[in-house]
């Protein structure tokens, strides 16, 4: 049943994907002032939105683990953390070209910016520890703790926008500026249309690396017993 699932998101969201930026390159029209660099934000904002989810999904697998001490909400919630962190990175990698074309630099220290490294930054501590820590009980708890807290770092840069306005630009979807357009409909659709891609392709590494993980999990657990004969 997983593997259909995962070769059946994969399938879709490959199609998608590819007929997504078909649309993107050759039937929307440049942007008036910014011209056809804007069509990095196809990519740029539902990266930004899938790192969202997948830090999300983390907070939650991490909250279960310790309330049930269920090995595989620990599973879940590294695995989305890993997956968070590579679009978290697409987001940050995108956007210092974004800003190079329209703002003449590579990186401003913005708020959204910053909090944007920060958080990266956090999560990839939470990779680190895991490393760090032997034993896979006292592993998944302090990591799940970790998870917990790192959490505030997203919801500060979700923010960051509206609490600091500098150069990054504001609210720009529909359902951020309380139903005022800020952006043309097709812009916002292809938008919301190329995050279920992106959606879908997340959910099929989450479900990869969770196999992996729990797979290791197994081997780990037959080492130990090996061990203690």
């Amino acid at each position: 049943m997983r593997e259909k699932l995962i070769y059946g998101l994969g399938v879709v969201g490959s199609v998608l994907l590819v007929y997504n930026l078909y649309v993107i390159l050759l039937q929307l029209p440049d942007e008036a002032d910014q011209g056809a660099i804007y069509r990095i934000m196809f990519y740029h904002i539902p990266a930004f939105f899938t790192a969202g989810f997948c830090y999300i999904t983390a907070l939650i697998g991490s909250s279960m683990y310790l309330i049930k001490k269920e090995g595989v909400w620990d599973a879940l919630a590294v695995s989305a953390t890993e997956v968070g962190l590579v679009f978290a990175a697409i987001n940050l990698i995108t956007g210092m070209i974004w800003g190079r074309i329209i703002w003449g630099i590579w990186w401003a220290w913005d708020p959204r910016l910053t909090w944007a490294l920060i958080c990266w930054l956090v999560y990839a501590g939470y990779m680190m520890l895991r490393r760090a820590i032997d034993d896979p009980t006292e592993r998944a708890k302090i990591s799940g703790v970790l998870s917990i807290f790192a959490f505030v770092s997203v919801s500060i840069t979700w923010k960051a926008i509206e609490w600091w306005r500098t150069q990054h630009p504001g609210p720009v979807l529909s359902f951020r500026t309380g139903g005022v357009k800020r952006v043309d409909s097709p812009i916002e659709h292809m938008i919301y249309q190329n995050w279920w891609a992106l959606l879908m392709i997340a959910a099929v590494f989450l479900l990869i690396r969770m196999r992996q993980e729990q797979t290791q999990r197994e081997i780990d657990a037959m080492r130990r017993q090996a061990h203690a004969l």
